[in-house]
């Protein structure tokens, strides 16, 4: 290994313990790639530091004004609007209104409710975090197991990634320059079986143990009606956004901004009912908006001045070379990374985790499939680099949603800890486990079937 590449790599780790320092994703990029380009102007004379520095008067501009970028704050927009509105307590209360007569029904009705608003929220944490705020007060006075209300609650908030619109696909798909709207298509199929197997699995939970879920009390009279009547229109706006990405009616922006109007106007007009969106709620939905989208581009900022460093020091291309000549089986490889996407999950948030690994695994991954332009009769994947793109991007994200959950330390197990501070992390970690071998499974499903993600991108493409 030459000098430069040395330098990569103490870069990379240097990366990697800031994060374990818990350092903000974003300043630790910019730290570590300007350090590291510095110490590359030193070592390398050709490689000269005040070229790079002077890129910075432009590239923030150029991250933050790029038009694919736009939809980020709009879904954003959409999840806080949609959460001050209630609309994930209406989402919540109407499905438990049709399920809620089933024993263990309220935490099915849970579930859906996280793949209903993490198709609007686009963020696992938030899901988890919103959902767990809505659905865990309902767990607890029906006297639910806590190890079952905790663990749904915590696996059901990994849908938020995944579930179409996501953040954390525009993200990817921009970094391997994929088609977006096929990475939402391809995204469907394996949400529902997230959901389903969740279902499945809760079922299933309170047959083997009766005493993990109580008597079912379904709604009665109007009280059921109501719920229902207020489930419809948030289906209709969740389910037509999630329908039209899909069937490429619209590109992702515009869906965002007709998003953005609808669930607006609907909050609005749920004033009229004494609820819906006040005045503080639009106001807080604003700022936490900018907050948050300050936040995502300050890491796409941090992203850009890194990866510059990383294909400055040739690292990424040197991987790549190592990977082709080292004669490893691609899937053995290919196992290998989502192994160590599962354990980088358990510290690091999805979408920052994506930023700094995707520009590492892909180019692997090119060299290993047999090249750019290799066919799919002859590729080690059996798939073209188009379809790579796409099947790999869906099984990252799923990876990465079992890093969530995935003990000791998944992110969604904290952020339901933290709202249930008298449940053991102990527990919450037991009432997992199921949900995460359920995971376990649709990951091997995903592996040995490319079709589960790649034919509905291919069928609406005709």
């Amino acid at each position: 290994m030459i000098e430069i590449e040395l330098i990569g790599v103490l870069g990379l780790a240097g990366l990697f313990f800031l994060l374990l320092l818990r350092v903000p994703v974003g300043l630790a990029m910019v730290l570590i790639g300007i350090g590291g380009n510095f110490a590359l102007s030193l070592a390398v004379p050709y490689l000269r530091f005040e070229p790079y520095i002077k890129q910075f008067k432009t590239l923030l501009w150029n991250v933050v004004a790029n038009y694919d970028l736009s939809v980020v704050p709009l879904f954003i927009l959409m999840g806080f609007l949609a959460s001050h509105s209630n609309l994930s307590r209406d989402l919540f209360q109407g499905i438990n209104a049709l399920v809620g007569r089933f024993k263990g029904g309220v935490t099915m009705a849970a579930v859906g409710a996280c793949a209903g608003f993490g198709a609007v929220c686009g963020s696992s944490l938030a899901t988890s975090s919103t959902m767990g705020r809505v659905a865990l007060p309902e767990l607890r006075r029906l006297n639910y197991a806590p190890s079952l209300a905790t663990g749904a609650l915590a696996a059901g908030g990994t849908l938020g990634i995944l579930i179409p619109p996501s953040i954390a696909l525009v993200i990817y798909a921009l970094l391997v320059e994929a088609s977006i709207i096929e990475m939402f298509q391809a995204a469907i199929v394996p949400g529902i079986m997230a959901v389903a197997g969740f279902i499945v699995v809760i079922a299933i939970i309170v047959r083997v143990n009766p005493d993990a879920a109580p008597k079912p009390e379904p709604m009665k009279g109007a009280l059921r009606i109501r719920a229902i009547k207020r489930l419809i229109p948030v289906l209709l706006i969740f389910g037509g956004i999630i329908a039209g990405l899909g069937m490429g009616v619209f590109t992702p922006t515009p869906a965002a901004g007709v998003g953005v109007f609808v669930i607006f106007c609907y909050g609005l007009i749920l004033r009229n009912w004494g609820d819906g969106l006040t005045l503080s709620g639009i106001k807080n939905s604003l700022l936490d908006t900018a907050v948050t989208s300050g936040m995502i581009y300050f890491i796409l900022f941090g992203a850009e001045i890194i990866k510059s460093f990383f294909t400055r020091a040739g690292l990424p291309a040197a991987l790549a070379n190592w990977s082709g000549a080292s004669g490893m089986d691609p899937w053995l490889v290919l196992i290998c990374m989502m192994i160590l996407l599962i354990i980088l999950g358990c510290f690091m948030e999805s979408l920052s985790m994506i930023l700094v690994v995707i520009p590492f695994f892909w180019p692997v991954l090119i060299v290993l499939n047999g090249g750019d332009y290799v066919t799919a009769a002859d590729a080690a994947f059996g798939m073209d680099t188009e379809q790579l793109k796409v099947w790999f991007g869906i099984l990252a994200l799923v990876v990465v949603e079992l890093g969530l959950i995935t003990p000791p330390v998944g992110l969604n197990v904290f952020i339901i800890s933290s709202l249930a501070k008298d449940v053991p992390m102990k527990t919450i970690f037991k009432g997992v486990m199921p949900f995460f071998s359920v995971e376990i499974v649709r990951i091997g499903f995903i592996l040995a079937f490319p079709a589960l993600t790649l034919f509905l991108p291919k069928f609406l493409s005709g």
